[in-house]
């Protein structure tokens, strides 16, 4: 897919900002529509099909992570948030609201554009094995509701807690692909991996083996590849 096939949404309060961000995207071929707040990107989402939002969480009237909550019951599409707020308690509200990735302000164009790369490569392969209504079909009877963002087994809420809900979106949207449990440990704490932190992802996963498949020791959905990671398959 051609970069000029490719919509992004740019929401910011600051139009200077948008015109950065927006002609940064225009000179790497993308298509791009702005929105100037919360409310407006939401209105942008119902009338375009959008493939990344570029999101600022700091807005006045509606945030960007309470747009993004709104958003999430409309579409898939990652989002990447802008943010000038590094804390962890910041990123994992970020995550929590549905957001896919973040930059802190002040950032490098590069970077961005990396980001943004990344998630639009994710997203133009991953949406095409979803049903048109958003419905992933998993083994053992799990379902994934895509706008939504919820799971069920068997039709029922496995509840899962907020850290395995993280890593198994996390690993979906990397799907096919293997991920070390550090990397993992990073994009959902929003945290500098240290030794005991794989620890914390195997805890975790084991949990959501548990929840979902009907052999957790012979698992369908979240692989094991010894001396590598982890696998959605």
């Amino acid at each position: 897919m051609a970069n000029s096939d490719i919509k992004i949404l740019v929401v910011d309060d600051e139009a200077d900002i948008r015109k950065v961000v927006s002609l940064l995207l225009q000179n790497k071929g993308y298509s791009v529509i702005e929105a100037s707040n919360g409310a407006a990107a939401i209105e942008a989402v119902k009338q375009d099909d959008v493939d990344l939002i570029i999101m600022d969480i700091m807005m006045p009237k509606m945030s960007g992570v309470e747009a993004t909550e709104k958003i999430r019951e409309l579409s898939v599409a990652p989002v990447l948030f802008l943010t000038a707020r590094s804390l962890v308690s910041d990123k994992e509200r970020a995550y929590g609201s549905g957001g896919d990735d973040y930059v802190v302000k002040p950032f490098s164009s590069a970077e961005l554009l990396m980001k943004v790369e990344s998630l639009v490569r994710r997203y133009t392969v991953y949406k095409g094995k979803e049903r048109t209504d958003g419905i992933i079909s998993l083994p053992g009877g799990v379902e994934v509701d895509l706008p939504k963002r919820t799971v069920t087994k068997n039709g029922e809420d496995p509840n899962l807690r907020d850290k395995e809900s993280a890593i198994f979106f996390y690993l979906l949207e990397h799907r096919g692909n293997t991920v070390e449990p550090d990397v993992i440990f990073e994009a959902v704490w929003g945290e500098r991996a240290l030794a005991s932190s794989a620890n914390n992802v195997t805890v975790n996963i084991l949990g959501l083996r548990k929840k979902l498949e009907d052999d957790p020791s012979n698992p369908k959905i979240i692989k094991t590849v010894w001396g590598k990671g982890y696998q959605f398959v």
